[in-house]
């Protein structure tokens, strides 16, 4: 089993407690975000697994061991903490080479690994000529190198084009596929959520959330549907609405958004009344407005305001 596994992690700097006995385990199988304000404790935690810290308390270990213990960590474990700690004056091929020979790996995985990082074209350029976007490239494929089964990825979406977001996308799915563990930490909600099968949330270094996708954006809404039709049978479609119970509210359009209810439970009673439906649509929760939701309060800063409330975004059923 490749999974990373923390238990009762603690961590603390002086009287600030960073991370606070935290219990959670990231299977293989599976994207899970890890997703926290700033000063949640994810760096910290991320840093303790990988023994870049020590914890004051608690264990966490991969595979059921802790990193230090890991024959070939390379192999096993693929990091991108910071796309920046590359040595600016080697070029990005030198970089990965110098990591493959001091893991005994040969130079061909190198080659690989810049064409998996569509870097292959640049491979003899200096790393201080790169964009951010093409330093993220290549601190995925240092990850990558080793062919690891568990892969820790801090912010790799950080300056990356769109073309590239949707690689690091398909990518983390590929390789969650594939049976590998991946880690991802991000600010990125919607992104976030695009990729995510699972998520963990910390607040002041604390655990608020172990739970899949749909299941922590299930816990946090509660279902609403827009449903619209000819515009002279609206009236009859809220009374009906009305006769069957629902608690609907009635748009400028015409249309009508009913609390409590699922498309498919009022595309049947439109049918059963025999008004043709132009729209209908199960309005849903976004992860942003979820995550916010659980977060407040527990964010390092906060402005004087609150958040503005968000409309859902809309799904077609």
């Amino acid at each position: 089993m490749t999974s990373i596994d923390v238990n009762e992690l603690t961590k603390d700097y002086g009287s600030t407690r960073a991370v606070d006995r935290l219990t959670f385990s990231v299977r293989p199988g599976r994207v899970t975000g890890f997703l926290g304000p700033n000063g949640a404790g994810k760096s910290t935690t991320m840093r303790l697994v990988l023994g870049l810290d020590r914890p004051t308390g608690g264990t966490a270990t991969i595979g059921g061991q802790a990193y230090a213990a890991l024959h070939d960590p390379l192999r096993r474990v693929g990091v991108l903490l910071d796309a920046q700690a590359a040595h600016g004056s080697r070029t990005a091929r030198n970089h990965l080479l110098a990591l493959a020979t001091s893991n005994g790996m040969s130079g061909t995985r190198v080659e690989e690994v810049l064409e998996e990082a569509g870097l292959a074209h640049v491979g003899g350029r200096r790393i201080k000529t790169f964009s951010l976007g093409m330093r993220q490239r290549l601190g995925i494929a240092a990850a990558l190198l080793g062919d690891p089964a568990v892969v820790m990825l801090d912010e790799p979406s950080n300056g990356l084009d769109p073309e590239g977001i949707i690689w690091i996308r398909e990518l983390m799915k590929r390789l969650a596929r594939e049976g590998r563990t991946v880690l991802v930490s991000s600010h990125l909600m919607n992104e976030t959520s695009s990729f995510a099968d699972h998520l963990i949330v910390l607040g002041r270094g604390r655990l608020l959330v172990d739970l899949p996708m749909r299941e922590f954006l299930d816990s946090r809404s509660r279902p609403r549907v827009r449903v619209r039709v000819h515009t002279p049978e609206s009236p009859r479609l809220g009374e009906a609405l009305t006769r069957k119970g629902y608690r609907a509210e009635q748009g400028e359009d015409g249309g009508w958004t009913v609390e409590g209810a699922r498309a498919d439970e009022i595309g049947a009673l439109a049918a059963a009344e025999g008004l043709p439906v132009l729209q209908l649509m199960d309005e849903q929760t976004t992860l942003e407005q979820a995550y916010l939701d659980l977060t407040a309060g527990a964010a390092e800063f906060e402005s004087a305001a609150s958040a503005p409330t968000l409309a859902p975004t809309r799904q077609e059923a």
